[in-house]
């Protein structure tokens, strides 16, 4: 028992005893022990009941109150937190009120309380809050204007294969696309994106990192993967390096993965994939998604109107751009030597237009990727970021013919 409350009960009884002893007025009693006459006429009273621990404080909690939980309503949402452990307050309100609309349920708050009362709650400890900063990425305002993916962290199975999940999900919808094992290369990932898009259909943009096999440090940024989507006209949205941050909607499905199917992982790579084909249903189906006000991704989400077709056609160049298809040592021929582009784009066809300055800008499908100055020399250009972060200075912008200015420059040839 705390220490001041064994003290305030001693007083009690020295009080009442004091009293007894007939040395001592009430009046007197109650300046010495600093109490008002109707607390000691209250703990005169509670003595003289006969209760044995009259001198013990009790509790101050109602003893009816009208707006109490029932016990029954209690006892479903210990059930639905049992079931779904993961779920907070504002989630369960949501499934339960989706399972049964006509019961008045308790708000959130309470819910907390209650899941708290049941042990159901595991003490946090709290984090000091960051500094909120300007949001990284552009508005998603319509299914499918943006994808987003990216291999989730590697871990190794209980008989030790090593899993690398990719996953896709949209960004306006938060509809997990897939989470499949393949492995972290082109070749892994061009299986499971060919998939993706005869069932759901192309995307406008893809969200994703600027390492393998994503993007790359060439010309563009590209990979034989990100020319890929830009044959089928799905542009490819780069984060800055080292930002997890500009793709925060998907790392924060990657956490709720994480928990749900590798903690502990599974005996196997098969049944590790059965774990997240479970998961996907789970997070698409049955999850209330914050975004979404507490609603499920299933019901934002449909396919896109633009289907995968059944051949990527070669990009169309205006007729001021000279056409060149790039050698399988990703070089170009030019004005009688050869000038090398980009590996990635072995077997594409580019387009070279002539600036005012006399360079020439090439360009792939819609994006430009590299300048070709009077010596013949190639400058990459990087990969562009637009709306991420605001560039340093620009140096004095060249003007193109008729087409769209020059992108940051990497001025490393080659």
């Amino acid at each position: 028992m705390p220490f001041n409350e064994t003290c305030r009960m001693e007083e009690r009884v020295r009080m009442l005893s004091d009293y007894d002893s007939g040395n001592w007025s009430v009046s007197e009693l109650c300046r010495r022990y600093g109490v008002c006459r109707d607390t000691f006429y209250a703990w005169r009273s509670r003595r003289d009941s006969g209760v044995s621990d009259w001198f013990v404080d009790r509790s101050h909690a109602p003893q009816h109150c009208p707006h109490r939980t029932a016990e029954g309503l209690k006892e479903e949402i210990v059930a639905m937190r049992q079931r779904f452990p993961d779920l907070g307050p504002r989630k369960l309100l949501a499934k339960l009120s989706r399972q049964a609309p006509e019961i008045v349920w308790p708000a959130a708050s309470t819910i907390g309380d209650i899941l708290k009362g049941a042990g159901l709650v595991s003490p946090v400890k709290r984090r000091r809050r960051p500094i909120d900063q300007r949001r990284p990425y552009a508005a998603v305002t319509a299914v499918n204007d943006e994808w987003s993916t990216d291999f989730k962290g590697w871990f190794r199975t209980t008989d030790q294969q090593r899993i690398d999940p990719l996953t896709i999900t949209d960004g306006h919808s938060r509809f997990l696309i897939d989470v499949r094992i393949v492995a972290p290369t082109i070749e892994g990932a061009i299986p499971v994106f060919t998939e993706a898009f005869r069932v759901y259909g192309l995307p406008l943009a893809i969200r994703c990192d600027n390492g393998a096999p994503f993007g790359s440090r060439g010309a563009g940024g590209l990979t034989r993967l990100s020319a890929w989507w830009l044959k089928l006209g799905v542009e490819p949205h780069f984060i800055n390096p080292a930002s997890p941050q500009e793709n925060g909607r998907h790392e924060r499905m990657h956490r709720t993965l994480k928990a749900h199917t590798s903690r502990p992982p599974a005996a196997s790579a098969a049944e590790q994939q059965d774990r997240f084909d479970a998961f996907r249903w789970y997070y698409n189906h049955e999850r209330p998604h914050e975004a979404l006000e507490q609603q499920l991704p299933a019901e934002f989400y449909e396919p896109s109107q633009r289907p995968m077709p059944v051949q990527a056609e070669d990009p169309w160049y205006d007729a001021d751009h000279q056409v060149r298809r790039i050698r399988n040592s990703g070089e170009i021929k030019w004005k009688g030597g050869l000038v090398f582009i980009s590996e990635a784009l072995i077997g594409e066809l580019v387009g070279i237009a002539e600036l005012e300055t006399g360079d020439y800008v090439v360009r792939f499908c819609d994006l430009d990727i590299g300048l070709i100055d009077r010596r013949g020399r190639f400058s990459r250009f990087a990969p562009p970021r637009p709306g991420l972060r605001e560039p340093a200075e620009p140096a004095a912008t060249q003007n193109l013919s008729t087409i769209i200015p020059v992108q940051n420059v990497d001025h490393q040839p080659g």
